[in-house]
């Protein structure tokens, strides 16, 4: 079960990293908020279980991170992932340069995940 009982220290430092968010989360958010994306409330920066999410869809259960080249091949994030998915989450993983260059197909690729994830609840 997801803990949404989040310490002070977590909520404090996910809310500096909203203050500092790198440029490719902030292209990606200014896309998703609002719930510009077909009506979607996407969440950023969010503490879940001792992690940080960079963005999640609660609704269908989506993860996405944005991630930069310290990513590549990381047994942490694989941990991490691993761990939402028992918990009935997917998570998306998209490079930061993809969303710099492509973010159309980002959100096409988000919101058929999300689509999907719906139509399978």
């Amino acid at each position: 079960m997801i803990h949404r009982n989040v310490p002070p220290p977590h909520r404090a430092f996910a809310r500096a990293m909203r203050t500092d968010s790198t440029k490719a989360e902030n292209v990606l958010w200014q896309a998703l908020r609002g719930k510009q994306l077909e009506g979607l409330k996407f969440r950023r920066q969010v503490p879940l279980d001792g992690y940080i999410v960079d963005f999640v869809y609660f609704e269908a259960r989506l993860i996405i991170e944005v991630d930069g080249g310290q990513h590549s091949e990381s047994q942490r994030d694989k941990v991490r992932d691993l761990h939402f998915e028992r918990q009935g989450f997917a998570t998306i993983r998209v490079w930061n340069d993809e969303v710099l260059t492509n973010i159309d197909s980002i959100c096409l690729t988000i919101l058929r995940e999300a689509q999907r994830r719906l139509r399978e609840k």
